[in-house]
Parts: C-alpha cells; structure tokens; sequence
C-alpha cells in the first residue's frame, strides 16, 4: 500500500492518480467516527494507494470533539504509515518518500 500525506491543496490526489489501482482519498474523515482505529487501519490498507490530509498543524479547536477528531486522525495517519510499503509526505506538488520505495508508475 501507498500512503500519500500532506496538507490540504498539496497535489496528493493528482500524485496519488498516476500509480492507478483501488485508491481512496481523505481518510482522515473515517477517523473521527470510527470505533476501531486499528480495524479501520487493516480495512484501508487493503487500497492500493490511500490519501489522508495533515490535519495537526495550526490553531487547536476550541470544541472538544474537532480535537478528538484531529487526535484520532493523527493516531489514524500513524497506522497508516506503519502497514503501508511506502509513506510519501506531499508539499508545494513535491512528494517526499519517507518510507520505502515509489512503486513503477
């Protein structure tokens, strides 16, 4: 599995399009209702490629529950990376691997 992650409006859908396969984007919106973070994780690295926004960096929510979500969405980003073969962080269009080894386009 890819994992591709970075801020929003980063380029990683248009990245994540070129390696083809069963993909899915914006997984961080999973985390916030998920009971199972580590069952959610195992179902997602089924995917050939998964997407998920950076959501920890900025100003912390006043509101609780947007905390939660973000932690759950931090917690979610970390089992990602640790099932997939290869971790790519996104910025200004540029992808960085951080883990592993881009598969053949």
């Amino acid at each position: 599995m890819l994992f591709i992650t970075g801020p929003l409006y980063s380029g990683k859908r248009t990245f994540a399009q070129k390696f083809g396969g069963r993909q899915v984007y914006d997984v961080q919106d999973l985390s916030a209702d998920a009971a199972d973070l580590e069952r959610l994780a195992d179902e997602l690295a089924a995917y050939d490629v998964v997407t998920a926004t950076e959501v920890g960096g900025g100003v912390v929510p006043i509101d609780p529950a947007e905390r939660a979500a973000r932690e759950a969405a931090g917690r979610l980003a970390c089992l990602l990376a640790a099932r997939a073969d290869c971790v790519v962080q996104m910025f200004c269009g540029l992808p960085t691997v951080l883990k592993g080894e881009l598969p053949k386009c």
